[in-house]
């Protein structure tokens, strides 16, 4: 079995903080790559964080220095520190994972086969 589960989305004021968590299990072990997405009505997928297996992250745009992503080092999870958030960051957030050939070389772009089901955040002015 793969599956992933993010939790810890909800509605907060501009300004506010969220802590984004996703559980995660496969048969294969860990993946060379954790990420978050996000997508809305009115804006495509947009990758937002990723961290590969020896701790390298990349961030999307418009996120570095509010958003902070960490793996658990005795868990099996992955998490989104979300800071100072703005209307438009609310969106679903998803979690996703792959483990390519060459590691996690173009994290942002790269095609993941396996997703969560995603959970809510929503932004308030």
């Amino acid at each position: 079995q793969v599956r992933l589960v993010e939790s810890g989305g909800g509605s907060v004021q501009a300004g506010g903080s969220l802590r984004l968590s996703c559980e995660f299990s496969s048969y294969h072990g860990a993946f060379a790559c954790m990420a978050w997405f996000r997508r809305s009505p009115v804006k495509e997928r947009q990758g937002v964080a990723v961290v590969d297996t020896v701790g390298r992250i990349t961030y999307g745009a418009g996120v570095k220095g509010r958003f902070t992503i960490s793996r658990d080092p005795e868990k099996p999870m992955v998490y989104l520190e979300m800071s100072n958030l703005a209307p438009e960051d609310t969106a679903i957030y998803y979690c996703a994972g792959a483990t390519p050939f060459d590691g996690c070389p173009d994290p942002l772009n790269f095609t993941y086969p396996y997703w969560g089901p995603g959970t809510q955040v929503t932004v308030s002015s």
